[in-house]
């Protein structure tokens, strides 16, 4: 009983008081969804945030964002070390895979924090931050069909794979991935331009600038949510199909059963690494969700620790487990790890 009139209060007073853009009721009537009513929700249960809650929840999501990009830069350091890694074509992908990831995550925490400190941006620079995130977003799924390519033709191709996967055809095939995302964003730019601003009384936001307050019209909803499906059914296909080629041709005789149960292996770990990819995208539904079953302090918390478990954490173990699976790296990745906790602790103990 409770609960419900705190949601009946929290809808009726906080997102009805004020118009999400102040304009004319017919540009007001393009902005409505899903995805506006979480922008709204999360405005709002940020501007009810104490300054000692905004410190607490800036501190409790910045510290693991700063260890896992730590993690993510000892395996980028690892990588870039020793000249058979930056020569060798699937650990030339998984650098680019390493950098996308971790792009991604510091423009996420930047944008996480100025919305937590209530710093209202204007659209422009909200665009271009918000823009600046969906670039690297999809390189991660991409990437990891790239990567399954690369052991199915090494393994049913043995003969032919130094000739077809070369670090040209590598460097091409990133090319493409992070080119096909450049596209994504010009779309995204076209979508946005599309917003009769010129009915704004300012540009300055009145609220947080968020992933959601890009959805300006119907249509960019739905290109932002048909993308994705493309993006992901396509790199599930591909790595699926490659893994169902490699399972068909560890049966043949003249193919090394060896070499065919070590790719398998590893498309099964770009499967778990698109899966934990995915789960940053279930983040919108699921809040939504829990603000319909949830007390508001509750839905707050809850929301911060999804935002750590969801999106931050899923972009560091993603290359961890592939790091720490792979026997060559592994031992070069271990050292590099045991000499950064090391280093901190003397760090810690010396200050």
């Amino acid at each position: 009983m409770i609960k419900n009139k705190e949601h009946a209060f929290y809808n009726n007073t906080e997102l009805k008081q004020e118009p999400l853009f102040e304009i004319s009721s017919t540009s007001v009537a393009l902005c409505f969804g899903k995805h506006q009513q979480l922008y709204s929700l999360v405005s709002v249960a940020v501007e009810r945030q104490s300054e000692l809650e905004r410190i607490l929840v800036s501190v409790f999501t910045g510290v693991p964002c700063v260890v896992l990009l730590t993690v993510n830069a000892i395996i980028l350091f690892t990588l870039r070390s020793k000249q058979v890694f930056r020569e060798t074509s699937r650990y030339v992908l998984l650098t680019n895979l390493l950098i996308s990831d971790s792009t991604y995550m510091l423009l996420s925490q930047v944008v996480y924090i100025l919305a937590n400190c209530r710093v209202f941006l204007s659209y422009p620079v909200c665009g271009v931050l918000i823009l600046s995130i969906a670039l690297p977003q999809s390189v991660p799924p991409l990437t990891l069909a790239v990567m399954s390519i690369e052991r199915y033709v090494a393994v049913c191709f043995p003969l032919r794979h130094s000739s077809i996967v070369t670090m040209r055809s590598t460097a091409a095939a990133i090319a493409l991935v992070w080119a096909f995302s450049c596209v994504n964003v010009l779309i995204r730019v076209a979508l946005i331009n599309e917003f009769p601003f010129e009915e704004l009384k300012t540009l300055q936001m009145s609220r947080v600038c968020d992933t959601f307050v890009m959805f300006l019209i119907p249509a960019a909803a739905v290109y932002d949510r048909a993308f994705n499906i493309l993006v992901f059914a396509a790199a599930g296909f591909v790595v699926i199909s490659s893994f169902i080629a490699i399972l068909f041709a560890a049966r043949s005789a003249s193919t090394n059963k060896r070499s065919a149960r070590k790719a398998q292996n590893t498309l099964l770990l770009h499967m778990i690494q698109l899966v934990l990819i995915l789960t940053s995208r279930i983040f919108s539904p699921v809040s939504v969700f829990l603000f319909q079953v949830m007390s508001w302090i509750s839905f707050v918390r809850m929301m911060n620790v999804m935002y750590v478990l969801v999106v931050l954490l899923p972009r560091c173990l993603s290359s961890l487990i592939y790091g720490l699976r792979d026997q060559t790296i592994r031992p070069v990745l271990l050292s590099n790890l045991c000499c950064g906790v090391k280093l901190a602790a003397k760090t810690q103990i010396s200050s």
